[in-house]
């Protein structure tokens, strides 16, 4: 399909999980003549499909994906090094002609692929420090500390991540600034590429059901054995993807500390929590133009986020 120049140079498909956006970013590819680039931090790890809910190839409908399966799950996940990755990706699909089509929940991973975002170094003494304190009192007090000195960045990062809220408190050591400081702020035209941004939002209880029907489908489809294989690969050692949702619970619940039925269940109030943290963090930016991906059904979502990339054809 030939698209007329004024196309915004890469489209982003953002919101919460289980919202719908993977299933649009192929649609719009497809439509586009484009090409997939994930900004699901958990998607980047090889080996994570099931509990990451990542498109099999049939499902990606023949539209090529970019930064899948990039990391062994030992790896600890870097904002900055996916930054680069993802710059790359783009300049190549933008100097072939193909639409960059870049989908994901994990808003600083898209804040850092389109927005102009440098990150702070790190101070080993520091970061020392802080990781001594996490493991003496835990990520959950460290997280409550956030929470007084940046409200933005605590209610974005779970406070079972005790990686993310140790380098929020070491930016803020380090630079005397808040964590979310460091942020363009989205009201100034502060863009890396020029980019239509797409949220696709659900209304909570239907969203609640999808999550709570996602995640029984992830147990039925064989988590707990994708967390066996993974153990045995180092994803323990992971600091990154040890911490994902599902994969948390599955390992507690294969250390005894509770039966799978219980997992499940915590998986489940977990991804509920996280989506709303997701969907927070998008709303805040008034780029983002929402699309309701409620019950109407994937192809009307497609017509209607279709119908937003032609007006910003001719606007």
């Amino acid at each position: 399909m030939h698209v007329p120049h004024r196309t915004p140079r890469v489209i982003a498909v953002v919101g919460p999980t289980a919202a719908g956006k993977s299933d649009l970013a192929v649609t719009l590819a497809q439509r586009l003549g484009g090409e997939v680039i994930n900004a699901d931090s958990m998607q980047l790890y090889r080996g994570m499909d099931i509990g990451t809910a990542k498109l099999s190839p049939a499902e990606r409908g023949g539209v090529p994906h970019h930064l899948l399966d990039i990391w062994d799950v030992s790896v600890t996940a870097s904002v900055a090094e996916y930054q680069r990755l993802a710059r790359t990706a783009i300049d190549e699909l933008l100097v072939s002609g193909r639409a960059p089509v870049v989908v994901g929940g994990s808003g600083l991973y898209v804040r850092g692929a389109l927005d102009t975002l440098t990150f702070p170094g790190t101070d080993p003494k520091v970061r020392a420090e802080l990781e001594e304190e996490l493991e003496r009192v835990g990520s959950g007090a460290l997280h409550a500390r956030l929470a007084e000195l940046d409200p933005q960045a605590a209610e974005a990062i779970l406070p079972s991540n005790g990686r993310r809220v140790v380098r929020a408190l070491e930016v803020i050591e380090i630079t005397g600034r808040p964590f979310t400081a460091q942020l363009p702020d989205p009201d100034e035209d502060r863009a890396f590429y020029p980019a239509l941004h797409i949220g696709v939002g659900v209304p909570r209880p239907e969203l609640d059901a999808r999550i709570a029907a996602r995640v029984e489908r992830m147990w039925a489809a064989g988590l707990v054995d994708e967390v066996r294989r993974l153990d045995a690969r180092g994803l323990r050692e992971g600091r990154t993807a040890s911490r994902a949702l599902g994969y948390q619970q599955v390992l507690a619940a294969l250390d005894g500390q509770y039966d799978e039925r219980a997992a499940r269940e915590e998986t489940i109030r977990a991804t509920r929590r996280f989506a709303r943290r997701q969907e927070s963090w998008f709303r805040r930016d008034p780029r983002v133009r929402w699309l309701d991906g409620g019950a109407e059904g994937a192809e009307t979502l497609a017509d209607r986020a279709w119908e937003l990339v032609e007006r910003a054809v001719t606007s």
